[in-house]
């Protein structure tokens, strides 16, 4: 992808293995347990968070090195049910020891192209903590808009209630 080097030619985006779950645990584990972007339960078992991230959703991806170390992973699902199941969803973590590199532009992107190829029309993320400055900065980056704000809807575990924000994109074939 354009933009970032040799990161885009030593990444790739594939459909997550149940092999992969060891590794995808070790990322989102910290994360769920910080209480600062998700709104799971900091006390969230392995069981439960195999529920949110594998089963819930559509389909989940992971990044991964040349290596084929998962650096990073994101689901896919609809937003609501029926009548409002052409708009998607999508959550997105990347590992601590790869942030920075544009991994997460990756899978966002990433996200999008398999968004449409599924039928999907838009993407919104539901509760994006007005805290978590570098996830606004990269939405907004790639084409999202902020369509709303909900006060002090995010309890995060540092700060307290802060508000979160509703980001929303039509998306381009």
């Amino acid at each position: 992808m354009e933009g970032f080097g040799e990161v885009a030619e030593m990444i790739r985006i594939r459909p997550f293995d149940k092999k992969d779950w060891t590794s995808l645990w070790r990322i989102i584990e910290p994360v769920f347990r910080a209480g600062e972007t998700y709104p799971c339960s900091p006390d969230i078992t392995e069981e439960e968070a195999w529920k949110v991230w594998v089963e819930a959703p559509l389909a989940t991806y992971v990044a991964v090195n040349e290596e084929t170390d998962v650096l990073g992973t994101y689901y896919i699902k609809p937003n609501q049910p029926a009548l409002g199941g052409h708009v998607c969803n999508c959550g997105y973590i990347v590992s601590e020891n790869a942030r920075r590199r544009g991994i997460a532009t990756l899978m966002c992107r990433d996200s999008q192209q398999r968004a449409l190829s599924e039928g999907f029309l838009a993407m919104q993320y539901n509760l994006v903590v007005s805290t978590n400055e570098v996830a606004l900065r990269l939405w907004k980056r790639n084409g999202f808009h902020v369509v709303g704000m909900l006060p002090k809807a995010f309890r995060h575990r540092r700060f307290g209630f802060v508000d979160a924000l509703v980001m929303y994109k039509l998306l381009e074939p």
